[in-house]
């Protein structure tokens, strides 16, 4: 990523030159409204422009009434991070007008309905009061649509203050209505009719402003869910049962999607996996535990609330030593906590969940192309592994949109790992299914019904020893979990390694999932600002490799950077390397927005005064 440029990121500076290709729009709403097409017409429009954008949908858990947010970040050095400034704000909501053109700092533009009088607040905004009301009723005849044109209105009075083009937005349009023409049509007056009102009567442009660059060619848009379902799909996923929980329902949504365009059978119209909604969470592990038994690569997707329903399977799963991917798009908690707010918190949760003692991998997505990626070869550790893996993503991953490579097809077959057919049975003279054969703790399989019948025998979640005969022998067991335990922290070369860039530093930060978009900003603020370099770690798996320990230690002090209130990642850290623990210190943010880079910096500054002043 390049050097941020000298041209300020921010409203807050009063500089009378136009701001180009540098700003944050939020757009307020009403939840329910159907503002989520404009706003990410406006996003796709300036993503066509070559711009680099990213967008955040801050939503109530309600279904319709309450406040909603919808934030665009259009950098022109390609930052895709949160930021807590806006610099275009458009007000469409009268019950937070007030407090929302409070929280924009000076300098501001601010795009309202007109009859808010918002333009008596301050003194220190540029203000473009607007008759939503009476445009609406020009251009649309049907009172019942007219809450849904309204926003239409407000792209097109956007698009002239920023000189975003119209013919990106009639594009942007065209693949929102591409099977809707009546409405297309409608969208499409609807802009125009906003952006004739803005040039007849806005004298004055504001000083943000969009243009045309060539940073977004060959890229995409798209959500998380989507992404790993897409992965999930090119992994061979043949099961997969859920049931609906935000923010994860989109992931077997999209599979549904997906599966219905690509695993058809040609012959018999039907298709060739099994998409099952089950009656809860619990039932829902149960069914993918059963198939996965039976020789299917099976899947759940799921939040925090749905693995502690889940955690007596995922148990079994690992004890009877049994494939499942499980993909947790995590939200806040504790209990139903904000259901559509993003976090990082269920890091410990997942890497030792259910009761006894149990290890899980786990693996952290960062990005899109991760997501994917990360989606399709969780299926090859479960089944390498023989175990439950967690894909842990978040909301601000998986229902937000993000600029993307295309996705990479993938090479070579899959790993299905130690599966014996009829002919690997009959060869093993002794045969145990939870026999460790060959000394790294991962005994040879068999799938139910292989021919021969030597395969046969009883799969336990009770004691059992490795020719899986019940036992309650204490040293059986030990000996079994003992095996269990090496078996997981084999997998820790297997896993998505990490991703170090060192530049000599002596400071580092650790992060890992979406905090990598803020920690990359906030790392060239603190060179640009600071004069503070800093080396960089990112996670992408647990168990940690070695080399996780060892870069710890090339460090003086490392700042382990994460999305939940306990510093869930550093403690696990602490846990499980215990020799590097007092080297780790903690920065947290958990408000349930999503990380932004400035806090990031101004916690590593304040901890690094505090660190030269102690010494």
């Amino acid at each position: 990523m390049s050097e941020p440029s000298t041209a300020p990121d921010s409203a807050a500076t009063a500089h009378p030159e136009p701001i180009v290709n540098r700003l944050s729009i939020q757009i307020a709403t009403v939840n329910g409204s159907g503002s989520q097409t404009a706003n990410n017409t406006l996003l796709r429009a300036i993503f066509q422009m070559g711009i680099p954008v990213s967008g955040k949908n801050l939503f109530p858990s309600n279904i319709a009434g309450l406040p909603t947010w919808f934030t665009i970040r259009a950098n022109a050095d390609g930052y895709t991070a949160r930021r807590s400034e806006v610099d275009v704000l458009v007000c469409m909501n009268a019950q937070t007008s007030r407090e929302d053109v409070a929280g924009v700092p000076p300098g501001a533009t601010v795009v309202y309905e007109e009859s808010l009088k918002l333009d008596t607040l301050r003194d220190d905004l540029d203000f473009y009061p607007v008759p939503f009301a009476k445009l609406v009723r020009e251009v649309c005849p049907v009172v019942s649509l007219r809450r849904l044109v309204v926003n239409m209105l407000y792209v097109g009075v956007v698009a002239h203050l920023l000189d975003i083009e119209l013919a990106e937005i009639e594009k942007a349009l065209q693949k929102a209505f591409a099977t809707k023409p009546k409405a297309l049509d409608l969208n499409i007056d609807a802009v125009k009719a906003g952006l004739a009102w803005a040039e007849e009567n806005i004298t004055t442009q504001s000083r943000f402003r969009v243009q045309r660059m060539d940073k977004t060619a060959g890229k995409v848009l798209v959500d998380g869910n989507y992404a790993t379902a897409l992965g999930a799909l090119f992994a061979g996923v043949t099961v997969a049962a859920w049931y609906p929980i935000t923010p994860s329902s989109s992931v077997t949504e999209s599979l549904i999607e997906l599966a219905d365009r690509y695993r058809v059978d040609p012959e018999t119209g039907k298709r060739n996996i099994a998409i099952i909604q089950a009656e809860d969470e619990l039932a829902a592990i149960g069914n993918v535990i059963g198939a996965a038994w039976a020789g299917a690569r099976a899947m759940t997707s799921t939040s925090g609330p749905g693995i502690s329903l889940m955690s007596e399977f995922i148990g079994l799963g690992y004890y009877a030593e049994i494939p499942a991917v499980i993909v947790n798009v995590q939200r806040t908690g504790p209990s139903t906590g904000l259901p559509t707010r993003t976090m990082q918190g269920d890091v410990m949760f997942c890497a030792y969940n259910s009761h006894g003692d149990t290890r899980h991998p786990c693996i952290y997505p960062a990005n899109i192309e991760e997501a994917y990626e990360f989606g399709r070869k969780a299926f090859d550790i479960a089944e390498r592994y023989q175990t439950p893996v967690f894909v842990l993503t978040d909301l601000d991953l998986g229902m937000n949109l993000w600029m993307a490579d295309p996705f990479e097809y993938p090479e070579g077959g899959i790993d299905r790992g130690k599966v014996l057919d009829q002919a690997g049975l009959a060869a093993m003279e002794d045969w145990g299914r939870y026999k460790d054969v060959d000394g790294d703790g991962i005994p040879y399989r068999s799938i139910p019904g292989t021919p021969g019948g030597k395969g046969a025998y009883f799969t336990r979640g009770s004691g059992h020893d490795e020719y899986a005969v019940y036992s309650e022998d204490g040293d059986v067991y030990a000996g079994n979990v003992d095996r269990l335990k090496r078996k997981i922290q084999g997998s820790a070369d297997y896993l998505p390694q990490p991703i170090a860039d060192d530049r000599g530093s002596k400071v580092g930060i650790i992060a890992y999932g979406t905090s990598e978009a803020a920690v990359a900003e906030a790392r060239d603020q603190l060179r640009g600002e600071h004069g503070l370099e800093t080396d960089y770690l990112r996670l992408r798996a647990f168990p940690f490799p070695a080399s996780v320990q060892q870069w710890i230690e090339a460090h003086d002090r490392v700042y382990v950077v994460e999305q939940n209130r306990d510093g869930q990642m550093r403690n696990l850290m602490r846990i499980e390397l215990p020799e590097i623990s007092v080297k780790l210190d903690s920065i947290r943010h958990y408000t349930g927005m999503p990380l932004d880079a400035r806090t990031v910096t101004d916690a590593v500054v304040a901890a690094e005064a505090n660190a030269e002043g102690a010494n």
